[in-house]
């Protein structure tokens, strides 16, 4: 499952998944902590109706999941044809607190007056163990906290038209052979008991009677904070303002963060325009008003795999802020380059992740090879940033900016590429490449070293220093004159080489689509260059609709997530959208929009966009949303409509 809403203030992050239930919970920072369990827990939602009670989630609800077209606040529905109940949603974080609001409004359907009891549970896991968490009803303002050390959860709500909540019951959850609390709630009524602690839940209820065709509306929040006081100064405020007005103030901010990429997509078709605007909201939702830029807020990934995506990958936050700059939205790509200033190594490079929190994130990468120490990193990923400073320099011409990083980031990484170079090949030594799998000087990071170093000599001209300029141009342009090294006399670029201990190179002829991208992208060679030429007739053949749904998979025989063994992988939206950049560079506009279409179509109905997809099926695998695939989905729009 994957997260077709995201909703996030750049400190809080939720994720609701197909049933519209809240699956992730992130706090203090947008990707850390989780305090939810993404194994087996998610948040429920009951509705009992004259003795009839049934969860959302139970297989017998018709349900919509989407967001807005141009903000962060969700369009959820919800039918029980059995119970005559419709649900409504509307949610939304809020810009000022840490408040994540839920408008729920509930029709009665039949034609008769009926007693419908709405339940609302959720279920944190603050502690790390599962166990040691408190939670609690405070009778003085009438709200639950659930709680742990400093970090503290502020459960409450009311009706629209007054009055509040009835019922509540706080419970044990997952321990000592217990399901939950929220079983309290399948006979239409709690037992109001006042605390527990260990593993925990906790539900509410809201209590009417409707006549036939009527309908009540309820709001309902969790505040959180690092204090019950900070808590409870969000709650009173939320209490006793309009949550409507309120809601109505965070549509206006989304829009009007919004307002400098919308006045440049005036020509660009509807249906374009609001893939581009969800793309952008969902990249900003995953944006720490920290600096970091979380990879995907996706946990669903953890019930198969070792770790999530919850990291900043350099790359990928620098691929994620290239369309903000391209539109005018320039103050989360400057967050991000303070995040990755403070987290640069002291030689100048990137390593492989980091968390939110800007400590070192979890690796596979050990720090040996062939007996040889190594550094554990990407070398691309440093490359990335360094461009994409750049890039920014050139939209904005924000030359204090440029100034303040020059010496502290851009002088450091520059010099350590101009560094990290084998003698005997001119190219970089070998580092990971951006898969992630393979340690070997790549066609793809040595490309991207060539555009950070003429990058960095742009920006030493800019701040007048003549003899970096000299010494990273020559750099550069070396790099550059040995790239046919990487070229199999086939015809295609490699997806690289090692060089062992005795001198020797040793070649991986796989085909990769960055092999291709790489070239195009960042090295400087022209698009009529016969080996690019002919290295876009291998990808075109094969790499691209080697599989029935179509689409351009990774390389040759990749194994990430590969459930069916007869095809050489699963096609990705990022692959695809990057030989869609290629056709829009040779002016191929129609194979390039064939492309585009095939990504847009494997979207979700609420706009989201997942990582790969099986082969056969379609049925996104990985995580969903994947930032990066939200990103060049932009990008490519960008450059199709030549923005």
């Amino acid at each position: 499952m994957g997260r077709p809403v995201v909703l996030s203030n750049n400190q809080l992050f939720v994720g609701l998944d197909e049933s519209g239930l809240v699956h992730d919970f992130y706090y203090p920072y947008v990707g850390l902590d989780n305090l939810t369990n993404a194994r087996n827990s998610q948040h429920k939602i009951g509705i009992w109706v004259n003795g009839q009670f049934s969860w959302v989630n139970d297989g017998s609800w018709q349900i919509k999941v989407d967001f807005e077209t141009d903000a962060l606040i969700s369009k959820i529905t919800m039918h029980s044809a059995s119970l005559g109940i419709r649900l409504e949603f509307s949610d939304f974080i809020d810009i000022e607190y840490n408040a994540f609001v839920r408008r729920i409004t509930l029709y009665n359907d039949f034609n008769q007056e009926r007693d419908i009891r709405l339940f609302m549970h959720q279920v944190f896991e603050i502690s790390r163990s599962g166990r040691a968490d408190t939670a609690l009803y405070v009778p003085d303002d009438h709200y639950l906290l659930d709680y742990k050390g400093r970090c503290c959860l502020l459960i409450a709500g009311k009706f629209v038209d007054g009055g509040d909540y009835d019922q509540y019951a706080v419970g044990s959850y997952g321990v000592e052979g217990k399901a939950g609390t929220y079983k309290d709630a399948e006979d239409g009524e709690l037992s109001n008991n006042p605390v527990e602690h260990g593993g925990v839940d906790s539900v509410l209820r809201f209590a009417r009677q409707l006549k036939g065709g009527e309908h009540y509306s309820v709001d309902y929040w969790v505040v959180a904070a690092d204090s019950q006081t900070d808590a409870q100064v969000a709650h009173t405020y939320l209490k006793h303002y309009d949550i409507g007005k309120r809601e109505e103030n965070i549509r206006n901010y989304w829009q009007e963060w919004l307002r400098p990429a919308k006045d440049k997509l005036t020509n660009v078709d509807q249906k374009h325009q609001q893939a581009i605007i969800k793309s952008l909201l969902v990249i900003k939702a995953h944006c720490d008003s920290r600096g970091s830029i979380l990879a995907s807020g996706d946990s669903s990934i953890f019930n198969y795999g070792r770790d999530y995506y919850c990291y900043c990958w350099p790359r990928d936050g620098a691929y994620a802020v290239w369309p903000l700059i391209r539109l005018g939205l320039y103050q989360e790509a400057k967050e991000f380059f303070n995040f990755a200033r403070d987290t640069m190594h002291r030689d100048g490079y990137m390593m492989h992740k980091y968390q939110p929190d800007r400590a070192i994130g979890s690796t596979w990468h050990p720090l040996v090879h062939n007996r040889a120490k190594e550094l554990a990193i990407q070398e691309d990923e440093t490359a990335s940033v360094v461009f994409m400073i750049g890039e920014y320099f050139r939209a904005t011409n924000d030359q204090a900016f440029i100034v303040s990083f020059y010496d502290s980031y851009i002088a450091p990484c520059a010099h350590f590429m101009t560094h990290y170079v084998d003698q005997q090949t001119g190219l970089p030594h070998a580092s990971y490449d951006l898969w992630e799998e393979k340690f070997l000087t790549t066609t793809y990071t040595a490309c991207t070293v060539i555009a950070a170093l003429e990058t960095a000599v742009s920006l030493a001209r800019a701040t007048n220093h003549p003899d970096d300029e000299t010494l990273w141009q020559h750099a550069a342009d070396n790099i550059r004159m040995n790239l046919d090294k990487l070229y199999h006399p086939d015809g295609y670029f490699r997806k690289g080489f090692i060089l062992d201990n005795e001198g020797k190179l040793n070649y991986d002829d796989t085909l990769d689509i960055s092999s291709l991208f790489g070239p195009f992208m960042y090295s400087g060679l022209p698009l009529n260059n016969p080996m690019m030429l002919s290295m876009a007739e291998f990808i075109k053949k094969k790499l691209t609709n080697v599989t029935p749904i179509g689409g351009v998979v990774r390389y040759q025989n990749d194994n990430y997530f590969r459930n069916k063994p007869k095809y050489p992988g699963n096609p990705w939206v990022v692959c695809s959208l990057w030989l869609a950049q290629y056709f829009i560079g040779i002016k191929d506009k129609n194979s390039a929009g064939v492309l585009i279409n095939w990504s847009l179509a494997r979207q979700t109905p609420s706009g989201i966009i997942s990582e790969q997809f099986d082969p056969e099926t379609g049925l996104p695998l990985g995580v969903a949303p994947l930032v990066w695939s939200h990103a060049e989905t932009v990008n490519t729009l960008l450059d199709f409509y030549d923005i």
